[in-house]
């Protein structure tokens, strides 16, 4: 089991997951392209189970996609609300459990076709997150498809120092050892782990899956400016948004990236 399975639960028991995407303009963008990135591999034959599913937002978007969607979440208060969704729109091909992603023993071996691991990497120290690899490996079919998401350290770290007010505090040497040296988030160094792109593609080869893509949601150095544009100089920044989303050259710079494997 997960070492801080007590401070995710503490984190997330508002639910504020239910809220993230339209938050804002920035914040939206992760939900946007990691839809875009995982949704060529699902379709109404495709049984899909979803790690870290939070309340249930990409649930909610693929329930008619796919033939059986499963949500798995350490946090108790997002499972409610999630089944609370499935039993509003009467979904019945949908279900959310309580589960940690180190050990999902209450689910079988070579069930599901499709594997989304869209959070709890997040949370996890390097050990650990092999865990999840190993158990993402064992539920998925043989040839099916993997989805990693993860934070990239220098992404994050180069957003908050060009940030129109985090630039005051960042870089400095406290956020270089903590970020740079150890991994982990300096404000929350036992809750959010950081990773790069080459380093989630070797545990991804360990465990033997072959990687299909490796790229990037959202880019924490564009958020200011997305955040004060108005909608028109938005609408033309989006083609750019677009192609740094979809060239891994540019994965390393992300916030949040996927890792997209086949098992």
């Amino acid at each position: 089991m997960s070492s801080n399975e007590n401070k995710v639960k503490e984190n997330y028991q508002d639910a504020g997951e239910e809220k993230r995407a339209a938050q804002s303009r920035y914040s939206g963008l992760e939900f946007h392209y990691t839809k875009k990135h995982i949704s060529e591999y699902i379709n109404q034959n495709t049984k899909v189970v979803e790690l870290g599913c939070g309340t249930g937002y990409y649930a909610m978007h693929f329930s008619d996609k796919c033939k059986e969607y499963v949500g798995v979440d350490i946090t108790p208060e997002n499972i409610a609300l999630f089944n609370e969704k499935v039993k509003a729109q009467g979904l019945r091909n949908v279900k959310g459990l309580i589960g940690d992603a180190t050990n999902l023993s209450n689910i079988s071996d070579n069930y599901f076709d499709v594997v989304l691991c869209l959070g709890p990497l997040y949370h996890l120290p390097p050990d650990e997150r092999e865990l999840v690899f190993a158990e993402c490996r064992r539920i998925c079919k043989n040839n099916g498809i993997v989805v990693f998401s993860y934070i990239s350290k220098i992404g994050i770290y180069t957003g908050a120092c060009v940030h129109d007010k985090l630039r005051e505090y960042y870089p400095n040497e406290n956020a270089n050892e903590i970020i740079l040296t150890q991994n982990k988030d300096d404000s929350n160094p036992d809750l959010f782990f950081f990773a790069m792109p080459e380093e989630m593609e070797s545990i991804a080869r360990k465990y033997g899956f072959s990687k299909i893509k490796n790229l990037g949601t959202d880019f924490f150095v564009t958020m200011s400016i997305v955040e004060a544009m108005s909608d028109e100089r938005f609408e033309i920044m989006k083609p750019l948004l677009d192609q740094m989303a979809s060239y891994e050259s540019c994965t390393g710079m992300s916030n949040h990236a996927v890792l997209i494997c086949r098992r």
